[in-house]
C-alpha cells in the first residue's frame, strides 16, 4: 500500500514537495493545506490535489473565491501516514501539537529550531538517524548543500576544519517585500552565522566556521568554501569524487556558465519544472588544492534543493527503504542529475 502523504503549506517548498510526492511509485499525495485562496490554491485544485483549509476561520474566504475544499487540516493530518510541514518558519512549531494529537509523524523545514525535533536530516549524511522518529527537520537549503559537499570529503579524506562564506540571496523571486534593495549586508554581523551550528546538527563533531552576506538578488545562494583536509588529494581526485555524487553537479568550463543567472537559464533550457536545480552546482574550475586546503565555489538553489530530501525523509521515518534505495528512486522519478 502506498504511503499516504499530507503537505501542510502549499507555497514555495510545499508545492514542489507535493509535485515530487506525486511522482513516487510508493507514495500517494492525499491532500495539501492552504491558509488563503490565492493562485497557488487554484493551482492545487487544477492539479487535482485535494485542498484543505489550514485555518478554520478562513473557510468562507475559499467559498467566496469559488474554491472547493475537501475539509480541514485536522482531517488531512488524521488521514495521513506522515505530514510534510512546509509552513513559514515558526508555524511548524505551532503545528507540532496537532500532529501529536493525531499521532502522525511530521517533517519540518530548516526554518524551525533544531530542538523542536528528534533529529535533523540530510539523506546523504544521516539517513538512518530519522528511522522511527516522530518529528524530523529537513535542514535548510544552505545546510543541505554543505552537508552534501562535506559528507564525501569527510568519508574520503577527513575534514580538519571547514570555513565557508555564504553570499545569500535577499529573498525568493516572489518575495517582493524582502530586501536589501541596493545594499550588501553582513548577515549576521556577528560570527558565526547560523549555518555552521546547523551543519553540526548533521555532523556534531565537525569543526566549521561560517560567515554570511546578504545581497540584492533572488536567483541562488553562492558559497565560497575552504576545507582543510586530513589526507591531501589531487585536484583531479576531488573533482572525480564530487562528480560521482548523485546530487552534486560539477559545472564544466565548456558550458560557459559563469554565475547563477546562466545556471537558471541552463535549468530552463533543459525543461526543469520551475527552472529548479536540485543539485549543488560546483564550478569545476574553482576546485583547487593549496597545501592541505581545498577551495571551491558552489551555488545552491534555495527554492528546490531540499525537495528530494523531503521525499527521502518520508521513507527514512517510515522505514520503507534504506538510504541508497531511496535516493536512487527519488533521483530517477524526479530527474535529479544533469
Amino acid at each position: 500500500m502506498s504511503i499516504q502523504v499530507a503537505v501542510n503549506g502549499y507555497g514555495t517548498i510545499g508545492k514542489r514537495v507535493a509535485d515530487a510526492v506525486e511522482l513516487q511509485p510508493d507514495m500517494e499525495l492525499i491532500g495539501v493545506a492552504k491558509t488563503s485562496p490565492n493562485h497557488e490554491a487554484e493551482l492545487a485544485v487544477e492539479n487535482d490535489y485535494p485542498l484543505y483549509a489550514a485555518i478554520e476561520e478562513r473557510v468562507e474566504l475559499f467559498e467566496e473565491a469559488g474554491i472547493d475544499l475537501a475539509g480541514s487540516v485536522e482531517e488531512l493530518v488524521d488521514a495521513a501516514d506522515i505530514v510534510v510541514d512546509a509552513c513559514p518558519s515558526g508555524i511548524g512549531a505551532e503545528n507540532k501539537s496537532m500532529y501529536e494529537e493525531y499521532d502522525t509523524p511530521a517533517l519540518y523545514q530548516g526554518g524551525e529550531d533544531a530542538d523542536l525535533v528528534d533529529t535533523s536530516f540530510n539523506a546523504r549524511s544521516n539517513f538512518e538517524d530519522a528511522s522511527d522518529a516522530d518529528h524530523v527537520r529537513v535542514v535548510s537549503c544552505n545546510t543541505t548543500g554543505l552537508s552534501r559537499l562535506l559528507a564525501p570529503l569527510q568519508e574520503e579524506y577527513g575534514v580538519e576544519k571547514a570555513r565557508v562564506t555564504l553570499v545569500r540571496r535577499g529573498g525568493d523571486p516572489p518575495q517582493s517585500g524582502r530586501g536589501p534593495i541596493n545594499d550588501i549586508l553582513p548577515n549576521p554581523v556577528s560570527l558565526p552565522s547560523h549555518h555552521g551550528p546547523d551543519v553540526n546538527t548533521i555532523f556534531p563533531d565537525l569543526a566549521i566556521d561560517t560567515l554570511g552576506l546578504k545581497v540584492p538578488a533572488t536567483l541562488m545562494h553562492t558559497h565560497s568554501v575552504n576545507v582543510t583536509l586530513e589526507d591531501v588529494p589531487s585536484e583531479e581526485e576531488v573533482k572525480e569524487l564530487l562528480g560521482s555524487q548523485s546530487r552534486t553537479f560539477l559545472v564544466p568550463p565548456k558550458y560557459g556558465i559563469d554565475g547563477a543567472g546562466k545556471l537558471k537559464e541552463f535549468a530552463m533550457d533543459r525543461g526543469r519544472p520551475r527552472a529548479d536545480i536540485w543539485e549543488n552546482c560546483i564550478w569545476e574550475e574553482s576546485v583547487s588544492i593549496e597545501d592541505d586546503d581545498l577551495y571551491l565555489f558552489q551555488a545552491i538553489h534555495q527554492e528546490s534543493d531540499v525537495v528530494p530530501e523531503n521525499v527521502d525523509a518520508i521513507r527514512a521515518v517510515l522505514g520503507t527503504a534504506d538510504a541508497e534505495e531511496s535516493i536512487e528512486r527519488t533521483n530517477e522519478t524526479m530527474g535529479v542529475g544533469f
